[in-house]
Protein backbone atom coordinates (compact mmCIF):
# COMPACT_ATOMS: atom_id res chain seq x y z
CA UNK A 1 0.00 0.00 0.00
CA UNK A 2 2.92 2.63 0.29
CA UNK A 3 4.26 4.14 -2.47
CA UNK A 4 5.89 7.03 -0.82
CA UNK A 5 8.72 7.68 2.24
CA UNK A 6 9.29 10.15 4.56
CA UNK A 7 13.46 10.35 5.20
CA UNK A 8 14.61 11.42 8.37
CA UNK A 9 17.70 12.47 9.52
CA UNK A 10 19.49 13.55 12.78
CA UNK A 11 22.42 15.65 13.02
CA UNK A 12 22.17 17.16 9.86
CA UNK A 13 19.04 19.43 12.04
CA UNK A 14 21.75 21.16 13.92
CA UNK A 15 23.50 22.72 11.20
CA UNK A 16 21.73 25.64 11.12
CA UNK A 17 21.78 27.95 7.85
CA UNK A 18 24.60 25.55 5.92
CA UNK A 19 21.62 23.13 6.23
CA UNK A 20 20.34 22.93 3.24
CA UNK A 21 23.71 22.09 1.86
CA UNK A 22 23.81 18.55 4.26
CA UNK A 23 20.06 18.36 3.18
CA UNK A 24 21.25 18.94 -1.03
CA UNK A 25 24.17 16.31 -0.28
CA UNK A 26 22.26 13.69 1.42
CA UNK A 27 19.74 13.86 -1.82
CA UNK A 28 22.38 13.22 -3.88
CA UNK A 29 23.54 10.30 -2.32
CA UNK A 30 19.94 8.80 -2.28
CA UNK A 31 19.28 9.51 -5.79
CA UNK A 32 22.40 7.75 -6.30
CA UNK A 33 21.28 4.76 -4.47
CA UNK A 34 17.59 4.52 -5.91
CA UNK A 35 19.28 4.47 -9.45
CA UNK A 36 19.93 0.52 -8.93
CA UNK A 37 16.68 -0.24 -7.88
CA UNK A 38 13.37 -1.27 -10.34
CA UNK A 39 11.53 1.54 -10.73
CA UNK A 40 11.63 5.86 -10.59
CA UNK A 41 11.62 8.14 -8.17
CA UNK A 42 10.77 11.34 -7.28
CA UNK A 43 12.83 13.03 -4.30
CA UNK A 44 11.29 16.40 -2.98
CA UNK A 45 12.42 18.20 0.25
CA UNK A 46 10.39 20.80 2.25
CA UNK A 47 11.04 22.46 5.66
CA UNK A 48 13.02 20.22 7.35
CA UNK A 49 11.85 16.66 5.28
CA UNK A 50 12.90 14.75 2.51
CA UNK A 51 10.26 12.79 0.78
CA UNK A 52 10.63 9.65 -1.85
CA UNK A 53 7.51 9.24 -3.82
CA UNK A 54 7.37 6.14 -6.55
CA UNK A 55 6.40 6.97 -10.16
CA UNK A 56 4.88 3.97 -11.07
CA UNK A 57 6.19 0.31 -9.76
CA UNK A 58 8.82 -0.55 -7.81
CA UNK A 59 10.30 -3.32 -5.39
CA UNK A 60 9.48 -2.17 -2.09
CA UNK A 61 11.85 -3.71 0.08
CA UNK A 62 14.46 -3.42 -2.81
CA UNK A 63 13.84 0.38 -2.26
CA UNK A 64 14.00 0.09 1.72
CA UNK A 65 16.95 -1.99 1.42
CA UNK A 66 19.36 0.26 -0.74
CA UNK A 67 18.29 3.50 1.11
CA UNK A 68 19.08 2.54 4.59
CA UNK A 69 22.95 2.23 2.89
CA UNK A 70 22.81 5.56 2.79
CA UNK A 71 24.56 7.44 5.63
CA UNK A 72 22.81 10.80 7.15
CA UNK A 73 19.74 8.93 6.85
CA UNK A 74 18.39 8.10 10.38
CA UNK A 75 14.66 6.87 9.78
CA UNK A 76 12.74 5.50 6.46
CA UNK A 77 9.01 6.03 7.38
CA UNK A 78 6.83 4.18 5.04
CA UNK A 79 3.61 7.01 4.52
CA UNK A 80 0.59 7.59 2.98
CA UNK A 81 -0.27 11.22 2.28
CA UNK A 82 -3.90 12.80 1.30
CA UNK A 83 -4.93 15.51 0.03
CA UNK A 84 -6.63 18.17 2.82
CA UNK A 85 -10.71 17.43 2.57
CA UNK A 86 -12.37 18.06 5.20
CA UNK A 87 -11.49 16.52 9.08
CA UNK A 88 -14.19 13.80 8.17
CA UNK A 89 -12.54 12.38 5.25
CA UNK A 90 -9.02 12.98 7.13
CA UNK A 91 -10.62 10.83 10.10
CA UNK A 92 -12.36 8.07 7.06
CA UNK A 93 -8.06 8.12 5.56
CA UNK A 94 -6.46 7.25 9.10
CA UNK A 95 -9.46 4.69 10.32
CA UNK A 96 -8.55 2.79 6.77
CA UNK A 97 -4.85 3.28 7.31
CA UNK A 98 -5.21 1.28 10.85
CA UNK A 99 -6.99 -1.24 9.65
CA UNK A 100 -4.94 -2.04 6.43
CA UNK A 101 -1.50 -1.83 8.12
CA UNK A 102 -2.51 -3.56 11.34
CA UNK A 103 -4.95 -6.20 10.88
CA UNK A 104 -4.74 -7.26 14.67
CA UNK A 105 -6.85 -4.65 16.82
CA UNK A 106 -5.63 -5.96 19.72
CA UNK A 107 -2.80 -2.91 20.37
CA UNK A 108 -1.95 0.52 21.85
CA UNK A 109 -1.90 3.53 20.29
CA UNK A 110 -0.85 7.22 20.44
CA UNK A 111 -1.84 9.74 17.77
CA UNK A 112 1.06 12.38 17.19
CA UNK A 113 0.47 15.22 14.92
CA UNK A 114 2.38 17.91 14.22
CA UNK A 115 0.80 20.86 12.44
CA UNK A 116 3.25 22.77 10.34
CA UNK A 117 0.19 24.79 8.72
CA UNK A 118 -1.16 26.76 11.21
CA UNK A 119 -4.43 27.72 9.60
CA UNK A 120 -5.88 24.44 10.00
CA UNK A 121 -8.87 25.10 11.79
CA UNK A 122 -7.98 21.93 14.33
CA UNK A 123 -4.92 22.71 16.44
CA UNK A 124 -2.53 19.16 17.24
CA UNK A 125 -3.94 18.67 20.79
CA UNK A 126 -7.72 18.84 19.61
CA UNK A 127 -6.71 16.59 16.08
CA UNK A 128 -5.10 14.10 18.08
CA UNK A 129 -7.72 13.50 20.35
CA UNK A 130 -10.56 13.50 17.63
CA UNK A 131 -8.28 10.97 15.65
CA UNK A 132 -8.16 8.70 18.53
CA UNK A 133 -11.55 8.59 19.42
CA UNK A 134 -12.09 7.97 15.72
CA UNK A 135 -9.83 5.42 15.85
CA UNK A 136 -11.50 3.66 19.18
CA UNK A 137 -15.56 4.21 17.70
CA UNK A 138 -14.07 1.88 14.75
CA UNK A 139 -12.36 -0.55 16.36
CA UNK A 140 -12.94 -0.57 20.26
CA UNK A 141 -10.78 -3.54 21.10
CA UNK A 142 -7.75 -1.23 20.38
CA UNK A 143 -6.58 1.34 23.51
CA UNK A 144 -4.96 4.64 24.17
CA UNK A 145 -1.81 4.12 25.69
CA UNK A 146 0.01 8.06 25.99
CA UNK A 147 3.13 6.76 27.45
CA UNK A 148 4.64 3.43 25.55
CA UNK A 149 2.39 3.17 22.75
CA UNK A 150 2.79 -0.39 20.77
CA UNK A 151 1.51 1.95 17.54
CA UNK A 152 2.32 5.86 17.40
CA UNK A 153 0.03 6.74 14.12
CA UNK A 154 1.49 10.28 13.02
CA UNK A 155 0.39 12.61 11.32
CA UNK A 156 1.54 15.73 9.89
CA UNK A 157 -0.46 18.47 8.13
CA UNK A 158 1.54 20.79 5.72
CA UNK A 159 0.59 21.27 2.36
CA UNK A 160 -1.07 17.68 1.92
CA UNK A 161 -1.02 15.30 5.16
CA UNK A 162 1.34 13.02 5.41
CA UNK A 163 0.12 9.52 7.64
CA UNK A 164 2.88 6.99 9.14
CA UNK A 165 3.80 4.87 11.90
CA UNK A 166 6.52 2.87 11.09
CA UNK A 167 10.13 3.90 11.58
CA UNK A 168 12.76 1.64 9.99
CA UNK A 169 16.19 2.62 11.22
CA UNK A 170 18.79 4.22 8.77
CA UNK A 171 22.05 4.05 9.05
CA UNK A 172 22.59 7.34 10.45
CA UNK A 173 25.90 9.35 10.59
CA UNK A 174 26.77 12.27 7.73
CA UNK A 175 26.00 12.38 3.68
CA UNK A 176 29.40 11.22 1.90
CA UNK A 177 30.75 13.93 0.87
CA UNK A 178 30.62 16.71 3.02
CA UNK A 179 34.02 15.75 4.91
CA UNK A 180 36.46 15.93 2.46
CA UNK A 181 38.03 12.79 1.08
CA UNK A 182 41.00 10.40 2.32
CA UNK A 183 42.78 7.33 0.87
CA UNK A 184 42.12 3.97 2.61
CA UNK A 185 44.64 0.99 2.86
CA UNK A 186 42.22 -1.29 1.83
CA UNK A 187 43.52 -5.08 2.61
CA UNK A 188 41.66 -8.33 2.74
CA UNK A 189 41.55 -8.76 5.61
CA UNK A 190 38.34 -7.82 8.64
CA UNK A 191 39.59 -4.91 9.61
CA UNK A 192 40.44 -2.10 6.59
CA UNK A 193 37.14 -2.51 4.97
CA UNK A 194 35.06 -1.55 8.56
CA UNK A 195 37.66 1.14 9.31
CA UNK A 196 36.53 2.32 5.65
CA UNK A 197 32.34 2.40 6.77
CA UNK A 198 33.11 4.36 9.36
CA UNK A 199 34.81 7.46 8.47
CA UNK A 200 32.70 7.42 5.29
CA UNK A 201 29.75 7.41 7.89
CA UNK A 202 31.02 10.73 8.87
CA UNK A 203 30.46 12.18 5.34
CA UNK A 204 34.16 11.27 4.16
CA UNK A 205 34.69 10.08 0.15
CA UNK A 206 36.70 7.04 0.24
CA UNK A 207 39.32 6.26 -2.55
CA UNK A 208 41.53 3.16 -1.56
CA UNK A 209 44.76 1.69 -2.15
CA UNK A 210 45.89 -1.83 -2.36
CA UNK A 211 49.49 -3.29 -2.18
CA UNK A 212 49.54 -6.43 -4.51
CA UNK A 213 52.40 -8.61 -4.52
CA UNK A 214 52.59 -11.14 -7.10
CA UNK A 215 53.53 -13.81 -7.60
CA UNK A 216 53.82 -14.56 -4.03
CA UNK A 217 49.77 -14.01 -3.57
CA UNK A 218 47.03 -14.69 -6.06
CA UNK A 219 44.82 -12.85 -8.47
CA UNK A 220 42.48 -14.56 -6.37
CA UNK A 221 43.68 -12.09 -3.34
CA UNK A 222 42.94 -9.19 -5.72
CA UNK A 223 39.78 -10.00 -6.68
CA UNK A 224 38.88 -10.61 -2.77
CA UNK A 225 39.45 -7.16 -2.02
CA UNK A 226 38.32 -5.73 -5.22
CA UNK A 227 34.98 -7.64 -4.23
CA UNK A 228 35.21 -5.87 -0.25
CA UNK A 229 35.36 -2.27 -1.72
CA UNK A 230 32.63 -3.24 -3.97
CA UNK A 231 30.63 -3.95 -0.48
CA UNK A 232 32.21 -1.17 1.00
CA UNK A 233 30.90 1.30 -1.68
CA UNK A 234 27.32 0.19 -1.32
CA UNK A 235 27.48 2.78 1.51
CA UNK A 236 30.02 5.06 0.58
CA UNK A 237 29.34 5.75 -3.45
CA UNK A 238 31.99 4.61 -6.30
CA UNK A 239 35.69 4.18 -4.75
CA UNK A 240 38.44 4.44 -6.52
CA UNK A 241 40.63 1.73 -6.81
CA UNK A 242 44.57 2.06 -6.93
CA UNK A 243 46.77 -1.41 -7.14
CA UNK A 244 50.13 -1.30 -6.60
CA UNK A 245 52.58 -3.82 -7.09
CA UNK A 246 55.02 -3.98 -4.50
CA UNK A 247 56.45 -7.30 -4.76
CA UNK A 248 59.96 -5.54 -5.90
CA UNK A 249 59.40 -3.36 -2.56
CA UNK A 250 59.16 -6.57 -0.45
CA UNK A 251 61.87 -8.23 -1.75
CA UNK A 252 64.88 -5.14 -1.49
CA UNK A 253 63.62 -4.11 1.53
CA UNK A 254 63.44 -8.14 2.90
CA UNK A 255 67.06 -8.48 1.08
CA UNK A 256 68.34 -5.04 2.92
CA UNK A 257 66.89 -4.79 6.81
CA UNK A 258 66.54 -6.68 9.79
CA UNK A 259 63.83 -8.97 9.09
CA UNK A 260 62.52 -8.30 12.94
CA UNK A 261 62.02 -4.95 11.22
CA UNK A 262 60.47 -5.80 8.06
CA UNK A 263 56.89 -5.26 9.22
CA UNK A 264 57.58 -1.43 10.28
CA UNK A 265 59.71 -0.95 6.82
CA UNK A 266 57.59 -2.32 4.85
CA UNK A 267 54.91 -0.82 6.17
CA UNK A 268 56.41 3.28 6.11
CA UNK A 269 56.98 2.55 2.64
CA UNK A 270 53.28 1.62 2.18
CA UNK A 271 52.31 4.99 3.77
CA UNK A 272 54.68 6.83 1.55
CA UNK A 273 53.03 5.34 -1.63
CA UNK A 274 49.51 5.84 -0.17
CA UNK A 275 50.00 9.26 0.82
CA UNK A 276 51.73 10.23 -2.78
CA UNK A 277 48.59 9.03 -4.46
CA UNK A 278 46.58 10.81 -1.43
CA UNK A 279 48.05 14.31 -2.27
CA UNK A 280 47.62 13.36 -6.11
CA UNK A 281 44.28 13.30 -5.78
CA UNK A 282 43.08 15.79 -3.57
CA UNK A 283 42.76 13.66 0.01
CA UNK A 284 42.80 15.11 3.07
CA UNK A 285 43.97 12.42 4.80
CA UNK A 286 44.65 8.22 5.39
CA UNK A 287 42.34 5.68 6.82
CA UNK A 288 43.67 2.65 8.33
CA UNK A 289 42.16 -0.68 10.10
CA UNK A 290 44.91 -0.57 12.75
CA UNK A 291 44.07 -1.09 16.89
CA UNK A 292 46.17 -0.40 19.19
CA UNK A 293 48.05 -3.78 20.08
CA UNK A 294 46.42 -6.07 18.00
CA UNK A 295 49.63 -7.28 15.85
CA UNK A 296 52.81 -6.33 16.61
CA UNK A 297 52.86 -3.75 13.92
CA UNK A 298 50.01 -2.05 15.73
CA UNK A 299 51.59 -1.04 19.45
CA UNK A 300 51.62 2.41 20.18
CA UNK A 301 55.79 2.50 18.93
CA UNK A 302 55.11 0.83 16.14
CA UNK A 303 52.11 3.33 14.96
CA UNK A 304 54.89 6.24 15.80
CA UNK A 305 57.12 4.72 13.44
CA UNK A 306 54.56 4.19 10.95
CA UNK A 307 53.29 8.62 11.18
CA UNK A 308 56.34 9.28 10.87
CA UNK A 309 56.73 9.15 7.34
CA UNK A 310 53.58 10.75 6.71
CA UNK A 311 52.46 14.46 6.30
CA UNK A 312 48.75 14.11 6.23
CA UNK A 313 47.04 13.31 9.49
CA UNK A 314 46.60 9.44 9.67
CA UNK A 315 42.98 8.62 10.94
CA UNK A 316 42.45 5.31 12.52
CA UNK A 317 38.56 5.00 13.36
CA UNK A 318 39.06 1.54 14.87
CA UNK A 319 41.96 2.82 17.30
CA UNK A 320 40.01 1.64 20.60
CA UNK A 321 38.31 -1.56 18.90
CA UNK A 322 39.08 -4.82 19.88
CA UNK A 323 38.64 -7.95 17.79
CA UNK A 324 34.86 -9.14 18.62
CA UNK A 325 33.37 -5.22 18.07
CA UNK A 326 34.98 -4.92 14.64
CA UNK A 327 34.20 -8.70 13.86
CA UNK A 328 30.74 -7.37 14.75
CA UNK A 329 30.72 -4.46 12.16
CA UNK A 330 31.80 -6.60 9.61
CA UNK A 331 29.15 -8.77 9.95
CA UNK A 332 26.53 -6.03 10.33
CA UNK A 333 27.30 -3.81 7.24
CA UNK A 334 28.15 -7.63 5.06
CA UNK A 335 32.40 -7.46 4.94
CA UNK A 336 32.98 -10.61 7.02
CA UNK A 337 32.07 -13.38 5.33
CA UNK A 338 34.36 -12.24 2.06
CA UNK A 339 37.36 -11.25 4.81
CA UNK A 340 37.84 -14.47 5.93
CA UNK A 341 37.83 -16.21 2.41
CA UNK A 342 41.52 -18.02 2.13
CA UNK A 343 42.97 -16.06 -0.16
CA UNK A 344 45.92 -14.50 1.69
CA UNK A 345 47.56 -10.59 0.36
CA UNK A 346 50.29 -11.00 2.68
CA UNK A 347 52.85 -14.02 1.77
CA UNK A 348 54.51 -15.34 4.61
CA UNK A 349 58.41 -14.45 3.71
CA UNK A 350 57.47 -11.18 4.68
CA UNK A 351 56.55 -11.61 7.85
CA UNK A 352 59.18 -11.60 10.43
CA UNK A 353 59.02 -14.66 13.02
CA UNK A 354 59.86 -12.18 15.77
CA UNK A 355 58.44 -9.06 14.58
CA UNK A 356 59.88 -5.88 17.46
CA UNK A 357 57.22 -4.13 19.21
CA UNK A 358 59.17 -1.22 20.19
CA UNK A 359 60.86 0.05 17.13
CA UNK A 360 63.02 2.67 17.73
CA UNK A 361 62.70 5.75 15.02
CA UNK A 362 66.01 6.45 14.67
CA UNK A 363 66.99 2.65 14.12
CA UNK A 364 64.24 1.92 11.64
CA UNK A 365 65.97 5.17 9.69
CA UNK A 366 68.99 4.20 9.89
CA UNK A 367 68.37 0.82 8.19
CA UNK A 368 65.92 2.14 6.06
CA UNK A 369 69.73 4.14 4.58
CA UNK A 370 70.51 0.47 3.38
CA UNK A 371 67.86 0.81 0.62
CA UNK A 372 70.16 3.30 -1.15
CA UNK A 373 68.97 5.25 -4.14
CA UNK A 374 67.26 2.04 -5.81
CA UNK A 375 64.23 2.24 -3.48
CA UNK A 376 63.31 5.29 -4.81
CA UNK A 377 63.47 3.66 -8.08
CA UNK A 378 61.11 0.77 -7.10
CA UNK A 379 58.56 3.28 -5.60
CA UNK A 380 58.62 5.33 -8.50
CA UNK A 381 57.91 2.14 -10.98
CA UNK A 382 55.33 1.06 -7.94
CA UNK A 383 53.60 4.18 -9.15
CA UNK A 384 54.01 3.81 -12.91
CA UNK A 385 52.25 0.99 -12.84
CA UNK A 386 49.14 2.26 -10.67
CA UNK A 387 46.25 0.11 -11.57
CA UNK A 388 43.09 2.28 -11.32
CA UNK A 389 39.97 -0.07 -10.51
CA UNK A 390 36.93 2.26 -10.36
CA UNK A 391 34.52 0.00 -7.94
CA UNK A 392 30.37 0.47 -7.42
Amino acid sequence: MFTAFLIKYAEIGIKGKNRYLFEDALIHQMKFALKKCEGRFLITKTQGRIFVEAEGEFDYDETVEHLQHVFGISGICPMIYAEDEGFEKLCDTVVKYMDDVYPDKNKTFKVNCRRARKNYPKDSMEVNADLGEAILNAYPEMTVDVHEPEILLNVEIREKIYIYSEIIPGPGGMPVGTGGKAMLLLSGGIDSPVAGYMIAKRGVKIDAVYFHAPPYTSERAKQKVVDLARLVSKYTGPIYLHVINFTDIQLYIHEKCPHEELTIIMRRYMMRIAEHIAKETGCLGLITGESIGQVASQTMSSLVATNEVCELPVYRPLIGFDKEEIVAVSKKIGTFETSILPFEDCCTIFVAKHPVTKPNVNIIRRHEHNLDDKIEELVKTALETDELIIVE
